[in-house]
């Protein structure tokens, strides 16, 4: 398509009239309330067809493990947030929601996008293109995006569990064997062991679904507010942002 050619502006996604509403080309009220999950919409509205029951499962798995993951930066916000504009819940959401990005959360499209650059690199004859890499992220002592975890040692928890799911439900996945090999690519190019985390689990997870890579870190986001939530209702019974203020202050003290 040249530049001059534009796309009509049309949208896809949903409409409605006095009496319907619909969705993807689906009749929300006849087709889709109360036949399919919020899990399913999720993806149908995202990669234009409806799951089937081993790609909602695993997604749905996804989803479980990112909602909560305690007092971390984006609940610590939220909780902040939820004490200064108590009347406004979705400040405090969306306030909570702006800390995932590239250290927290939202690392899983960083790292599918490895993944798939790795394999274009063995598919084109590549065969060392993992242990290159590993090598590259090692020798400029840059992190491997999916990789270690501050709480997590030696392994994170939650990526076991992915892959047993994935396991149990699809007996070959290359995104998942891909990132294996570079567990243990890396492992030995930094010299120590160092943990697949929750999202090097889940990108390659959302790979193995089809779910696109632009897509993976707005999933982040649908997750971890529902957990954001949890910590809305706790604040207004508890008033911990007052208690997160008072220690803040008094550990990071005023100095000329």
């Amino acid at each position: 398509m040249s530049p001059s050619q534009k796309l009509p502006l049309v949208t896809r996604t949903g409409t409605s009239t006095a009496t319907t509403v619909r969705v993807r080309g689906r009749d929300l009220v006849n087709d889709l309330i109360g036949k399919h999950s919020f899990t399913e919409m999720l993806y149908f509205l995202t990669c234009d067809r409806m799951p089937d029951a081993v790609e909602t499962r695993l997604l749905d798995a996804c989803l479980v493990t990112l909602m909560e993951h305690g007092l971390t930066p984006s609940a610590v916000i939220a909780r902040l947030m939820a004490d200064s504009v108590p009347e406004e819940p979705q400040v405090a959401i969306a306030a909570g929601l702006l800390a995932i990005g590239s250290v927290y959360a939202g690392t899983t499209e960083t790292c599918a996008a490895l993944l798939l650059d790795l394999d274009a690199r063995i598919r084109s004859g590549e065969q060392d293109a993992v242990a290159a890499a590993a090598r590259d992220y090692a020798q400029a002592k840059r992190p491997v995006p999916g990789f270690g975890h501050g709480t997590h040692k030696p392994d994170d928890p939650r990526t076991a569990r992915l892959f047993q799911l994935a396991d149990d439900a699809r007996s070959a996945s290359r995104p998942i064997a891909l990132l294996r090999s570079l567990g243990q690519q890396v492992d030995a190019a930094f010299g120590r062991h160092i943990t697949i985390n929750a999202t090097g689990a889940i990108a390659a997870l959302l790979l193995e679904i089809g779910v696109p890579v632009a897509a993976m870190r707005a999933y982040s986001v649908v997750s971890r507010s529902g957990g954001l939530v949890g910590h809305l209702l706790e604040e207004q019974a508890s008033r911990s942002g007052r208690a997160i203020w008072a220690a803040a202050k008094s550990t990071v003290p005023y100095a000329e």
